[in-house]
């Protein structure tokens, strides 16, 4: 199987300001939300849609802050090699806040439940919820499901769902692949 394109940099676009108005219907002015992305990969989603929704909605003071949640996970022992954490950036609290997490790809569900324990150094939010660009419905080892979704994707477990970033990249695009096997020594 080769490299099969889920979303082009348009159609991303397009995902990204439906998001948006999502937020918008849901939040009215943020003044009592705030918008957290995982680190690594939901950083560049959360900030794009910050981006968004000061510039093109005139949302005014929008917080945004990025969780790392590398030491929270339930298998970050079972790695081979040593791993490295990416520095939590929130300089607020969360107490009594309406916390959107946001992510790029939703498949075990194991981040979000990570995300959630990291939290609770923040403060006890009234309300979270859950915003991924892909959503891998039938690979979900716990019960938990977006509040907000880009695109559905039904992909085996035996794909892998790609997000490149233009400041990674040089182009926005999604796109599934064979995983590679593991191999055994």
């Amino acid at each position: 199987m080769s490299r099969k394109t889920l979303l082009t940099s348009k159609e991303i676009d397009i995902i990204l300001h439906r998001l948006a108005c999502q937020l918008i219907e849901n939040h009215n002015d943020f003044s009592n939300t705030v918008l957290i992305g995982l680190q690594p990969r939901g950083t560049y989603l959360a900030q794009r849609l910050k981006k968004i929704l000061i510039e093109d909605y005139q949302i005014e003071n929008l917080k945004l802050g990025l969780l790392d949640i590398t030491f929270y996970r339930d298998d970050f022992r079972r790695k081979d090699e040593p791993l490295e954490a990416t520095p939590t950036k929130i300089d607020f609290l969360i107490e009594n806040k309406k916390v959107v997490i946001i992510d790029d790809v939703l498949y075990s569900g194991r981040s979000v439940r990570a995300a959630l324990t990291a939290l609770q150094a923040f403060g006890r939010p009234v309300n979270i919820e859950l915003l991924v660009l892909i959503d891998r419905r039938f690979s979900r080892h716990l019960p938990i499901q977006p509040n907000y979704r880009g695109r559905q994707v039904d992909a085996i477990n035996e794909e892998k769902v790609v997000v490149n970033w233009e400041e990674t990249h040089s182009k926005d695009e999604i796109y599934l692949i064979p995983k590679l096997p593991k191999i055994d020594n």
